[in-house]
């Protein structure tokens, strides 16, 4: 369909398409703010979409238009001007009119339309004679209108107010009708025409009791009411002086609202008006744009986790292991069973960190997980907890930074987790960590040769021990193998134990080096645990609040039409 023109203001058509897309935009901004968004706001904008599911399920091509107004500015006298009978009640005692009254054009039923609007009093206009000026086919062919008479909306009668604001509510066109005494009238401005300036589209300004003015008086007075809508935010408004006495203006008015009929779209020109009014309500409370998180996650978050998760005390147990097994499998096979009875530091915490001479990281964290379920890490100290608490605001501080106030507390909610589920969480990634690790070849070399350095010291000293019975039982010596004045007796005894005992001293310099290399390599791994826990308790829901955010700030700018739809954009 294309514009049309309502005065001067012209009206690009809407389509039904439009509509929807819209109108499920809202619903989706409402659906993502959540608690995010203003109370109030949300209510509206439910109410919204409820309506405009109602309004486009009522067949017919119906145009619903209200005359609304003050008090004894002569609505029900300009009804039935319009009507061309008596049909609202005219009188000297206020308020007159105290439910709406309906007059409905054309042959097509609006009884459906009408029980929704919860209009009981109707009345249906009969077409003009065939030889009326203003019969079909002339610009004043009226057929599909609805006109209602509305209670006065300052009423001093409180259910008469609350009536009209209903059925404004539901209305597809608004005719203001004012009179010359009450056109500046602040309940009129501010309560209306500035609260619905997003319907400019299907206002119309009525300056009635023209009658009464001077030529030059109504040029000024229409000219000030003008600029009064203009400061409301209906600018290029027209305001129709009409009389519903002389019966002056009425056909321009007539002739306005037979336009809004002919193009068919007032209804769904009201529907995005009161879409773009429930959007640009809830976007008060949504930013222009949302920090981007890093897709690190913060090494002072990380650190700060890692010493409340007790992992200097993991470390530092594993480094110890590590020597105690270097030294069990390469000292003095003669001292060895010594290590034996010192306790186990991995024990202790309920963690395991036994080489796997055959397997490389033998045990899964599934495995260690099931068995074990907890560790027996000590809890973190105040200090460390006092450093979980800063780093973690300072990551809710930096994503929450430009944000309103319900959406940065969202973030700082998001960014401080439960103090019981973060340290369950710590707790499991230390535990599922695989402490495992192959055993260095190393260790095997060294064993073994000690093992050999002392069966030599063995065999040399059964072998002095054979010589020194045989000079005591005075039997014929034997010839002993020398080097120079030293037997081989002797040098195999000393020499197992003086080279083992220096193989020993060696393994136990390699094994405080590989336990520093072994106690970094554990370091990485845990801490690389740690951050995914930080990814998965802190950045992870703090992303998803911004992520809500972004969706509700897209959804509603794509309510105002500030936004294409995603499917359309490029």
């Amino acid at each position: 369909m294309s514009p049309v023109k309502m005065g001067r203001k012209q009206v690009k058509s809407v389509s039904g398409e439009e509509l929807t897309a819209r109108s499920r935009a809202l619903e989706q901004a409402v659906a993502a703010g959540g608690p995010q968004l203003d109370p109030a706001g949300v209510a509206s904008a439910h109410a919204v979409v409820a309506k405009i599911t109602q309004r486009i399920s009522k067949t017919g091509n119906h145009t619903v238009v209200a005359l609304a107004g003050a008090t004894g500015s002569g609505k029900s006298s300009l009804f039935n001007a319009l009507v061309g009978s008596t049909v609202a009640l005219v009188g000297a005692r206020r308020p007159t009119t105290s439910r709406p009254v309906a007059a409905v054009w054309g042959d097509e039923d609006a009884t459906d339309l009408l029980d929704w609007l919860s209009v009981a009093q109707r009345h249906h206009v009969d077409p003009p004679p065939e030889s009326d000026d203003a019969g079909p086919g002339t610009p004043w062919n009226l057929d599909g209108l609805v006109l209602l008479d509305l209670p006065d909306f300052d009423s001093r009668v409180e259910a008469h107010r609350a009536e009209s604001e209903r059925v404004l509510e539901l209305v597809d066109v608004f005719v203001w009708v004012t009179d010359p005494q009450k056109y500046a009238d602040a309940r009129l401005h501010d309560d209306y025409l500035r609260t619905l300036s997003t319907h400019d589209a299907v206002t119309v300004v009525v300056l009635n009791q023209a009658d009464r003015l001077s030529g030059e008086a109504m040029s000024q007075i229409r000219g000030d009411l003008a600029r009064l809508a203009a400061e409301d935010g209906i600018p290029g408004v027209q305001v129709i002086a009409t009389s519903a006495a002389t019966g002056a203006g009425v056909d321009d008015l007539r002739l306005r609202l037979a336009t809004a009929v002919a193009a068919q779209n007032a209804a769904q020109h009201r529907l995005l008006a009161d879409i773009s009014a429930s959007a640009a309500s809830l976007r008060g409370g949504v930013a222009l744009s949302e920090p981007t998180l890093s897709d690190t996650v913060d090494s002072e978050l990380v650190d700060a986790l890692a010493r409340a998760a007790g992992i200097p005390t993991v470390v530092a147990a594993v480094e110890r292991d590590y020597r105690n097994q270097a030294w069990g499998r390469t000292g003095w096979p003669f001292t060895r069973w010594v290590r034996a009875l010192r306790p186990d530091p991995m024990k202790r915490l309920r963690l395991n960190t036994r080489d796997a001479v055959e397997e490389k990281l033998a045990v899964t964290a599934g495995d260690v997980r099931t068995v074990l379920g907890r560790s027996s890490l000590p809890p973190p100290t105040p200090a460390a907890r006092s450093a979980v608490e800063l780093a973690t605001r300072r990551v809710g501080d930096q994503a929450a930074e430009g944000l309103p106030n319900r959406w940065a507390e969202a973030v700082a909610d998001a960014a401080t987790p439960p103090g019981p589920e973060l340290a369950d969480a710590l707790d499991q990634a230390v535990v599922g960590t695989s402490l495992k690790m192959r055993a260095p070849m190393w260790w095997r070399a060294f064993g073994l040769a000690q093992l050999v350095l002392a069966f030599i010291a063995v065999l040399g000293i059964l072998w002095l021990a054979v010589l020194v019975v045989m000079g005591w039982l005075a039997l014929p010596d034997m010839d002993t193998p020398r080097v120079g004045p030293l037997p081989y007796p002797l040098l195999m005894f000393a020499g197992g134990l003086l080279l083992g005992l220096a193989l020993a001293a060696l393994a136990r310099t390699l094994g405080r080096t590989g336990a520093r290399r072994r106690g970094q390599q554990i370091r990485r791994r845990l801490t690389d645990q740690i951050a995914e826990v930080a990814r998965e308790r802190i950045v992870g829901p703090v992303r998803a609040v911004l992520e809500r955010h972004r969706t509700t700030r897209e959804s509603l700018d794509r309510a105002e039409a500030r936004l294409a739809p995603a499917s359309t954009r490029r």
